[in-house]
């Protein structure tokens, strides 16, 4: 328990509301973690990918609902690299207040996009 109390509060919190869904798993390798469900990825906590500096949540949405997002608001949503192009988008956790319930609707919605039917249908979804 030691090992969490250094890590991100960020990926603490982001932590908590990806493994309060049905099957979900982490990998952590002490900058980026992966969250998944039956070995599918439906959530990436990034700090500092590649040296960019930014910290962020990346998750799959709708089709075209992340170029959108990231037009709408740059300063705060963004395309990934290597998984933009799939549907992805990134929301960034270190510029000014954190929406957690945003967050746990971001990552709610990207689970039940890659989660198996069964798994997915046991998440309430507003």
């Amino acid at each position: 328990m030691a090992k969490r109390a250094t890590e991100d509060p960020r990926l603490v919190r982001l932590t908590k509301i990806c493994l309060a869904l049905p099957e979900a798993t982490r990998d952590y390798n002490g900058q980026h973690a992966g969250f998944h469900v039956r070995a599918r990825s439906f959530a990436y906590f990034l700090n500092d990918h590649h040296g960019d500096g930014i910290v962020s949540v990346n998750c799959k949405v709708l089709t075209g609902d992340n170029k959108v997002l990231a037009a709408a608001q740059p300063e705060r949503f963004y395309i990934p690299a290597y998984v933009g192009s799939k549907g992805w988008v990134g929301l960034r956790l270190d510029t000014g207040d954190i929406d957690w319930e945003e967050v746990t609707e971001l990552v709610s919605g990207s689970y039940s996009l890659v989660a198996p039917k069964r798994s997915a249908a046991l998440v309430k979804q507003d």
